[in-house]
């Protein structure tokens, strides 16, 4: 089997297997008393639901910064800066800028689901959080860009003089 085959099948197979169960029971069912923890031990954290209110808020604050970015990265090419993080040609490249955005938000989201499944719920969150920090951040430095003082034609061109 080549390498490639092999490493296809391991990705699938690893990926399958959270699909079985999205969420794990809150309360088990009927536990005997004397299997009940005493009331001195350390009780486990309390689990949630991966789509709760709470996450359901913040994958909306990641997808509403993640707009904000693709607006405020429009205004800063219609003024005629260059976008520094993409190239100008993606970024110019409207349907290609979105799927990258909405990639972006699919990404956050699955990262947050990762953590959530090994048990991470503080790092759940703060997937989100820094996200939208971020993006949001990004956006208020895209507006507050002035335009260039030439515009993006009229750059001087690189010469080449010979030598005598």
């Amino acid at each position: 089997m080549p390498r490639t085959h092999t490493l296809l099948f391991l990705a699938c197979l690893l990926a399958g297997g959270g699909l079985s169960a999205q969420d794990h029971p809150v309360a088990s069912p009927a536990v005997p008393a004397a299997a009940k923890p005493a009331a001195n031990s350390q009780a486990p954290a309390a689990q949630h639901k991966f789509w709760d209110k709470e996450n359901i808020l913040l994958f909306a604050g990641v997808g509403g910064a993640r707009m904000m970015d693709y607006a405020s990265t429009r205004y800063l090419r219609d003024q005629g800066n260059y976008e520094w993080l993409l190239s100008n040609s993606v970024v110019d490249n409207r349907p290609l800028f979105v799927g990258i955005e909405l990639a972006g938000t699919g990404l956050s989201i699955g990262v947050s689901y990762l953590f959530h499944r090994t048990g991470h719920h503080s790092l759940e969150r703060w997937t989100s959080i820094v996200h939208i920090g971020v993006g949001v951040g990004g956006s208020i430095r895209n507006y507050g860009l002035k335009p260039p003082s030439q515009p993006l034609t009229a750059q001087p061109a690189m010469t080449i003089q010979a030598r005598p």
